[in-house]
């Protein structure tokens, strides 16, 4: 179950480093122009921080528990994804976007997994 947790969290974070990185690195014009639509509600700013928020919480599931430096933050950093994801979900939901509420949802459920083994079972700190 361990390498289970370990697999669900690499692939976290290899979603949010990379969505992270398009949001922080990229105009909100262009992403709105290449199916992000949800950017044209939000300003730039804001869509920057999400994407900041989206890299901190990547690097949060990973680095902590690979150092040994304050592994509870794993889950922690599972637990801003959910709750960063509800939010997208509320987005989408607003928009009628329903593909983008499911993506979401899968997020969620799977964020979940890691903050439900990381608190729980399979702590770090037990």
């Amino acid at each position: 179950m361990n390498v289970f947790l370990w697999i669900v969290a690499a692939l976290l974070a290899a979603v949010f480093l990379a969505s992270g990185a398009m949001k922080v690195l990229q105009p909100k014009e262009k992403l709105a122009a290449s199916g992000q639509g949800w950017t044209e509600d939000f300003s730039a700013g804001t869509v920057k921080t999400i994407g900041a928020m989206e890299i901190l919480a990547a690097i949060g599931l990973i680095l902590p528990p690979v150092l040994g430096i304050a592994p509870v933050l794993a889950p922690f950093a599972a637990l801003g994804l959910v709750l960063l994801m509800l939010g997208a979900a509320v987005t989408h939901l607003r928009r009628k976007e329903i593909p983008g509420i499911a993506v979401c949802l899968v997020l969620v459920i799977l964020a979940l997994v890691v903050v439900w083994g990381r608190f729980g079972p399979l702590s770090f700190t037990a």
